[in-house]
């Protein structure tokens, strides 16, 4: 009885450290998305320049991404499969099984699941006169309901989280 204690609680020191790299795998791939503006989200303004626009451009990219919630389904995979992998074997023989068992389910789980997806970004490049002469290059997201020409008068917005966005004047 003492020695399979023993087994069981050496399986577990090897399992631990494979759960904490799984975590730490999910939380380095990204998992967490930086916050970006939206039109509709309220942002404190540092600093507001009047000028016109002299120029436009518009630029389209292509922009390739990774399935963002593939880490957990590769964690998940990992947890199953050690799981089974730890019903195997007895000693070492078991601690050996609950690794490879943590291994292929995590490998299985990442091939069943790794997909790409390609999207297209929409954006408008501004050369803007402010009211001073200084002329600015604005890139921003295209954005169909504000359409830009030369000629046009704008505002141009400096706001607190170190963007700047582009809007006509009213």
């Amino acid at each position: 009885m003492k020695n399979t204690v023993i087994n069981r609680f050496q399986a577990l020191s090897l399992l631990l450290p494979l759960m904490f790299a799984s975590i730490l795998f999910v939380s380095l791939t990204g998992m967490a998305k930086a916050s970006e503006y939206q039109r509709n989200q309220a942002v404190p303004v540092q600093q507001v320049l009047f000028g016109e626009v002299l120029s436009t451009r518009r630029i389209t990219e292509r922009e390739i991404r990774e399935d963002q919630a593939n880490g957990w389904q590769v964690f998940g995979g990992a947890l199953i499969g050690g799981a089974i992998g730890y019903q195997f074997g007895d000693g070492s023989g078991q601690a050996i099984a609950t690794i490879l068992g943590s291994l292929l389910g995590a490998a299985a789980a990442d091939n069943n699941h790794s997909r790409r997806q390609e999207r297209v970004l929409e954006l408008i490049e501004l050369n803007i006169r402010v009211e001073d002469g200084s002329q600015y290059m604005v890139i921003q997201d295209y954005d169909r309901r504000m359409v830009f020409s030369a000629g046009d008068e704008i505002r141009m917005i400096y706001l607190a989280n170190g963007s700047v966005r582009i809007d006509k004047q009213l």
